[in-house]
């Protein structure tokens, strides 16, 4: 499997290049464009994250109930994915560690990859964000997308970043949820709200704009219905 990814990075589509009998397992609705000869179904997927079960925890999480197979019965065919917001991807190698990934910021991913939802604990539930996130584990490529642009952050020791622009971190860091300011009126006065406090050794995926105070900034300039 070959992955390159193109106008990065605000509208950054990805294109993937499949061998013989290879597979891409994808979110529903990513597709842009494919090879004529390129076989796709839409499957619950069974296995570690897989089923029935497995489909109705990405609903909770906030991704489809369902996923997209794409198989290649013969090499060098191509496939283009892109997010469903306007913004960037990120290129990850699994390699048998865990990923934690915010929901709907998964896009794709190899066949050898695992999608299950991790039960953050009750520190993400005042966090403004989504209490279940999406464990990544397994071999291969994942693809993740974000809103605007995403960066990396390598952490050793301690990091903060406000919990609206976690796309996602690796699991051997560790987090607790808590106030931007020295108290909890000034932190949101201050427009900063909650913050995710990291520790340890790892690393964080960023984005550059925050979904929920865009969505707020643009709902208020609706009309009412």
């Amino acid at each position: 499997m070959d992955i390159e990814l193109r106008h990065q990075p605000d509208s950054a589509i990805a294109r993937v290049v499949l061998d013989a009998h290879e597979e891409l397992v994808a979110e529903a609705g990513c597709m842009i464009a494919m090879s004529g000869g390129i076989n796709a179904s839409t499957t619950l997927r069974q296995g570690k994250g897989g089923g029935i079960l497995g489909g109705l925890k990405r609903l909770v999480g906030g991704e489809s109930l369902f996923l997209s197979v794409f198989h290649s019965p013969v090499a060098d065919s191509e496939i283009f994915l892109a997010p469903k917001l306007l913004g960037d991807i990120l290129l990850y190698n699994m390699n048998g560690h865990e990923l934690v990934v915010q929901a709907t910021s998964y896009l794709a991913s190899a066949s050898g990859v695992d999608i299950d939802l991790g039960f953050q604990g009750f520190k993400s539930l005042f966090s403004g964000e989504s209490i279940f996130w999406l464990t990544i584990s397994g071999y291969g490529s994942l693809l993740l997308n974000s809103f605007g642009a995403i960066y990396e952050v390598p952490v050793r020791g301690e990091y903060i970043v406000d919990t609206g622009h976690i796309v996602a971190f690796e699991k051997s860091l560790t987090f607790e949820i808590t106030k931007a300011g020295s108290s909890w009126i000034g932190a949101f006065l201050g427009g900063e709200g909650l913050i995710c406090r990291f520790q340890g050794e790892g690393k964080v995926y960023c984005q550059t704009h925050n979904p929920g105070a865009f969505g707020f900034q643009v709902g208020s300039q609706l009309p009412p219905r």
